[in-house]
């Protein structure tokens, strides 16, 4: 992956992060999933959602906006 994707999301569910995702999508953010879970025990590791580092600040404020 390229140096201007930053991680924004990360959860152990990965429903949520393509819950996330398509958030971001439908708010014109292209974002990829990248699953960094164990393939043997899936209660280890992340899967994290990335952005382009120019769409950082506005995916945290987006993401944030549904948490609340």
């Amino acid at each position: 992956m390229e140096d201007n994707w930053v991680s924004i999301f990360s959860s152990d569910k990965p429903w949520q992060t393509e819950i996330a995702k398509q958030v971001l999508a439908e708010n014109g953010i292209e974002a990829v999933i990248i699953n960094k879970q164990d393939s043997s025990y899936r209660s280890f590791g992340d899967v994290e959602v990335y952005v382009a580092q120019n769409d950082v600040e506005k995916s945290k404020e987006i993401l944030k906006n549904i948490e609340s």
